[in-house]
């Protein structure tokens, strides 16, 4: 077994929990500095400052999904030689990954910047907001390719089983941005610039800590070469492309089920966003899941131990039913509290309960499309996710949110929702069944020259 293939042997289970969950820390650290960010800028006073939140946090939305697919890409490529036992490619894939996304984060960032104003007016803002949106966006945007090596470096980390390096590099920076924001926001009087500059502080922090385990414990970079470069280029493309495509569809889907719930006033649009601010905080775990799975697969898939790719696939469907299960009990007992907590009453409190119900336990079919997603991403087949994911969120979404509402109102809306993910789900598991025995056909064909080189090379031996 390779050195740095550690997923190539031992529970396939154990691995996808032990990466899942301290993935999912990390992912925990970011949804809570977010959250804190807006407190603090809330507790200034002024409405305009947390509207100019909001509208720069969708076009940061829009520029972390670049950072995403590059990681998705990076992470898939790195782990295939590693399965392999081929470190010095494994390495030269993380340094090409490594410099291709600062050059196109920084191409990217510089367009993005150039069109800051046009962009926030885009998005609906005007006046003083517009204002200050684009002041803030000005100085976080400039430091995308940071945000880049640092998820770029965490998917490298991951690849080589180290999540929870990897974790600690998104926890480092959600400490420096939690410590700074109170000091520039308050201290500084700088207020929405502070917490900009803290923001820009953290993505160095984050930068520093995913960099420093790869060199300290996974024998560093390759210096690349032009020919390395443009090798590995076309294959990074052909992932981070339709991954970027892929992670730009949730908010389109979301987009639509929040204009629908409006139709039903300001108590559904408040019950919507309730039920927002808890699903990544409770189902984290299935979040760091595409992600946490994806090296083990794609080792097991270099190392051409297919048996092991069909089980670690069929494993992290088995950990996210358990997950689901185990979060929807807890959620359901939580009922009463959380309506509590966020005085919910009415159709508010009629929405959250039925999220702490039945619709909690309907997210084991997201958790479905992530483990697909990881399948079709690290076994060659990126435009299926794009293909799952933009289907789950137009016709998986707007169809079932109309019939969901005419028959049951803001309730329906969500469960129209929820409905069509479970059908996209079905269509990612034929897909990805399909795809499975495919790659394995290919493989073996593949390989049997090789094996028929190797019978010819033995007789001879024998013969002499």
């Amino acid at each position: 077994m390779a050195e740095g293939a550690k997923f190539l042997q031992g529970s396939l289970f154990k691995h996808i929990t032990v990466m899942s969950f301290i993935s999912s820390v990390g992912l925990i650290a970011v949804f809570a500095v977010d959250f804190v960010d807006m407190i603090f800028i809330s507790m200034l006073g002024k409405d305009e400052l947390a509207a100019a939140i909001g509208y720069a946090g969708a076009i940061l939305f829009f520029t972390s999904s670049f950072g995403i697919g590059m990681a998705i890409a990076s992470g898939a490529l790195v782990a295939r030689p590693l399965g392999a036992g081929n470190e010095v490619e494994a390495r030269e894939k993380a340094t090409t990954s490594l410099v291709w996304g600062v050059i196109f984060g920084s191409i990217f960032a510089a367009l993005v910047w150039l069109n800051i104003p046009s962009l926030v007016a885009l998005m609906g803002a005007a006046g003083e907001t517009q204002a200050l949106a684009t002041s803030y966006l000005r100085i976080i945007i400039p430091s995308l390719p940071l945000l880049l090596i640092g998820m770029v470096g965490g998917a490298v980390l991951r690849a080589y089983g180290d999540a929870r390096r990897s974790m600690f590099a998104t926890v480092a920076g959600g400490v420096v941005n939690a410590v700074l924001d109170p000091i520039l926001i308050f201290g500084l009087d700088l207020e929405l610039t502070g917490a900009a500059i803290a923001s820009v502080c953290a993505r160095f922090a984050i930068a520093f800590w995913a960099l420093k385990p790869i060199f300290q414990h996974h024998g560093g970079l390759q210096p690349p070469s032009a020919a390395t470069m443009f090798r590995d280029l076309p294959p990074l493309a052909v992932i981070a492309f339709p991954a970027i495509l892929t992670q730009l569809a949730t908010p389109i889907g979301q987009a639509y089920v929040t204009r629908s719930m409006a139709e039903y006033g300001a108590d559904a649009v408040a019950g919507t966003a309730i039920v927002g601010r808890l699903v990544p905080v409770s189902f984290a775990v299935l979040f760091a899941l595409s992600g946490a799975i994806g090296p083990i697969i794609g080792q097991n898939y270099g190392a051409r131990q297919y048996d092991r790719v069909d089980q670690a696939f069929k494993e992290g469907l088995l950990f996210c039913a358990a997950v689901v299960i185990i979060v929807s009990g807890i959620l359901f007992g939580l009922r009463e509290p959380l309506a509590a907590l966020f005085q919910a009453e009415g159709l508010v409190r009629q929405l959250l309960f039925l999220f702490c119900g039945p619709l909690a336990l309907m997210w084991f079919f997201n958790g479905v499309i992530f483990v697909t997603n990881a399948s079709f991403n690290n076994l060659g087949h990126p435009f299926y996710s794009t293909l799952i994911n933009w289907g789950r969120h137009t016709l998986g979404t707007i169809p079932f949110v109309i019939v969901g509402a005419s028959l049951y109102g803001a309730p329906g809306v969500l469960i129209g929702q929820a409905l069509g993910g479970a059908i996209f789900a079905g269509v990612a598991l034929f897909l990805v069944f399909r795809v499975q025995r495919v790659a394995r056909a290919e493989a073996l064909e593949t390989a049997k020259p090789v094996e028929r080189q190797m019978r010819l090379f033995q007789l001879f031996n024998h013969r002499h």
